[in-house]
């Protein structure tokens, strides 16, 4: 009888929530909407709120006061350079994942057959599929001063090359494993895969027809591809750069393990948290990428990038 009661009442529950929509969303939007708010949403208020304190500089303690001093570091000349330096890596990145993923992704979406097309998502994604940790320090062997990037280099008689190139002030360095160069190699090796696939996804949606259109109205290739093609597939490219861009500035394995003594966001960070224990910086900082990541996105949203998506 008991069994019968049970089954009735779970009857009655679910024509209640069958019957009202709304109520149904709500049920099924509940568990990630509040895991969103109290892990994510919670964690960046914890940063603001955090940010928004500063280190005693005769006790070496965090003093939980309101107080913008620690807002006020953020625009010394050192830490303007590093903002500058980490922006320009992440937004030279960005640019040569694009010129790079463009053409491949152009080639899986239209000239690719059907098993060739497979073959090549499975050799763009292979990489994604180790970890993080052994495709950087495989570069670390590759770009180190007994590497085989030196190999071939001695190889073909190039090493007044190399050594001129590593001279060069800004990115050279006593190898390409230690220097800006190797920061923009991994980097660009590791998130190439995150511009390719938005890409290629936007290159498909382009129907053929338009291209053909443009041509018989007397567009040349590069006509079509300025005026047809570039801005169909614009919005793949802006939501591949949301991945490059953003994750380059806030990765701090890369520049720990191939940067010079320069800094970057993510290193910043993980030196004022984990050495200096000033927290409160190492909050602040973060909040810097946030910023420019917002404003990134407003101004591709006034071209109007997303449109399409």
């Amino acid at each position: 009888m008991c069994a019968c009661w049970g089954e009735r009442m779970l009857n009655r529950i679910s024509t209640y929530i069958y019957r009202r929509p709304m109520l149904s969303l709500l049920l099924l939007l509940f568990p990630p909407l509040t895991w969103f708010a109290v892990v994510y949403l919670g964690s960046l208020l914890s940063l603001l709120v955090n940010s928004f304190f500063y280190l005693d500089d005769f006790t070496g303690k965090v003093v939980t006061q309101f107080s913008l001093r620690t807002y006020a570091q953020l625009f010394e000349p050192a830490s303007l350079d590093i903002f500058f330096r980490t922006t320009v890596m992440a937004a030279l990145v960005t640019l040569a994942s694009a010129v790079i993923a463009f053409p491949l992704a152009y080639y899986i979406a239209r000239f690719a057959s059907r098993r060739w097309k497979s073959t090549l998502y499975i050799l763009v994604t292979l990489p994604l599929w180790s970890s993080y940790l052994v495709r950087v320090y495989s570069w670390k062997l590759i770009l180190a001063q007994e590497g085989i990037v030196s190999w071939f280099a001695h190889a073909l008689r190039l090493e007044g090359i190399l050594d001129w190139y590593l001279r060069l002030p800004g990115v050279g360095g006593p190898s390409l494993s230690v220097s800006t160069t190797g920061v923009f190699l991994v980097f660009v090796y590791i998130w190439l895969p995150y511009m390719i696939l938005p890409i290629q996804t936007a290159l498909e949606r382009v129907p053929k027809s338009l291209l053909e259109a443009s041509g018989d109205l007397g567009a040349n290739p590069a006509q079509t591809f300025w005026t047809v093609l570039l801005p169909l597939s614009f919005p793949g490219v802006i939501a591949g750069s949301i991945f490059t861009f953003s994750l380059s500035l806030g990765d701090f394995i890369v520049p720990s393990m191939f940067g010079n003594s320069s800094y970057y966001i993510g290193k910043a960070v993980l030196s004022f948290q984990g050495t200096s224990g000033n927290i409160p910086l190492a909050a602040a900082f973060t909040m810097g990428p946030i910023v420019i990541m917002i404003s990134y996105l407003l101004i591709a949203r006034k071209w109007g990038a997303f449109d399409a998506l």
